[in-house]
């Protein structure tokens, strides 16, 4: 994806940017996420890839092994990607087995080969058991695995999945997680994914674009994006974290003060003595200690919410700066409040954001 554009007109009057330049390279066989809140263009972008919608700038290109195509033109039934939606789009009066054939005979493949294409990719998906039955006979689970297998069947040069489990409960989300995984890297098909939960994209992708506001701010592995976010809005929108106003008072060694207290902290750019900065501590790498531990940062527990695996935990610093600190396995959930603590880091989970 080559500076994509696509523009609508907007209700006053000029133009929207849905999608505002954005260039991507996306590797063969990679299982390629793109993430980001309602409306930041994710589904257009993809909708651009299938050939759903033409871009208003920019071009799309397919590597194939003679060479680069250059596909922004060409209709969706030249581009041979494979579409999984979010609302199954089974045809109800169709066997499972129908519905996955389907586009193969569109294809006009020949009916020997086109049996064992469907057998085969009802295997990927573990659902060949289940080929005579109807779609109304089949759990939401199931029926989404239909449609990954008539995705397969056709062998794609390119997958594309528009938040398919957004439908299912919380559990069977988790359960399809891997299994989709596991299913488009045995397939090495380059895939990409569509979705909002932050969760899907980190334990799922090999990369990740996060995109706000028609743009890619940030693109990477799930644990870079969460360990080193380049901004602000990634680190906030990547799970819970606080963000907290430090000053730098030893360039060298990463010092900063918080609430008037020392903490050594990571950074990767210059920084001056005395200058503003902002960081980002993740609720989960702060650890509770005694109050009479000389190190960490002084704080006081105010409010506990007890979630059985994790305790949350609500604390202020000297200045009446909050933080949410998350304690795994929690020992002492329902002690008195409040209660004086210091608050521990390993100077690489405190982050110091980029300068905006």
């Amino acid at each position: 994806m080559d500076s994509l554009v696509k523009s609508f007109p907007a209700p006053g009057g000029g133009v929207t940017h849905a999608v505002d330049g954005i260039t991507l390279a996306i590797d063969a066989g990679e299982l390629f996420f793109l993430l980001g809140p309602s409306g930041c263009g994710k589904t257009t972008l993809l909708r651009m890839i299938a050939g759903f919608i033409d871009p208003t700038a920019g071009r799309i290109h397919f590597r194939t092994p003679t060479g680069e195509i250059d596909v922004t033109h060409v209709p969706p039934n030249q581009r041979n990607t494979g579409m999984v939606f979010q609302s199954y789009a089974l045809w109800p009066h169709m066997s499972v087995a129908q519905n996955v054939a389907f586009g193969l005979e569109i294809r006009k493949i020949p009916r020997p080969q086109r049996d064992e294409r469907v057998m085969q990719a009802l295997a990927a998906v573990r659902m060949e058991k289940y080929a005579q039955r109807k779609p109304n006979q089949l759990s939401g689970g199931q029926q989404q695995r239909v449609a990954l297998a008539r995705a397969l069947v056709i062998r794609p040069s390119v997958l594309l999945l528009d938040e398919p489990l957004s439908n299912l409960d919380a559990k069977l989300r988790i359960e399809l997680r891997s299994e989709i995984r596991r299913i488009c890297k045995e397939s090495g098909i380059t895939t990409v994914y569509v979705t909002h939960d932050q969760k899907e994209a980190l334990s799922m992708a090999d990369r990740v674009a996060i995109l706000d506001a028609g743009r890619v701010v940030q693109v990477g592995t799930p644990e870079t994006l969460y360990r080193a976010p380049a901004s602000r809005f990634v680190a906030e929108f990547l799970g819970e974290t606080n963000i907290v106003p430090a000053i730098v008072d030893d360039p060298q060694q990463v010092m900063l003060r918080v609430a008037d207290s020392p903490l050594r902290a990571h950074n990767s750019t210059t920084l001056t003595r005395g200058q503003g900065v902002t960081l980002s501590l993740r609720p989960e790498a702060l650890r509770l200690m005694p109050e009479s531990q000389p190190e960490g940062l002084p704080a006081t527990i105010i409010e506990t919410t007890y979630l059985g695996e994790i305790a949350q935990h609500h604390a202020t610093l000297g200045d009446g700066t909050r933080l949410l600190v998350a304690e795994l396995n929690p020992a002492h959930a329902r002690e008195p409040l409040p209660r004086k603590v210091r608050l521990a880091i390993n100077p690489r989970d405190a982050v110091i954001l980029p300068t905006t």
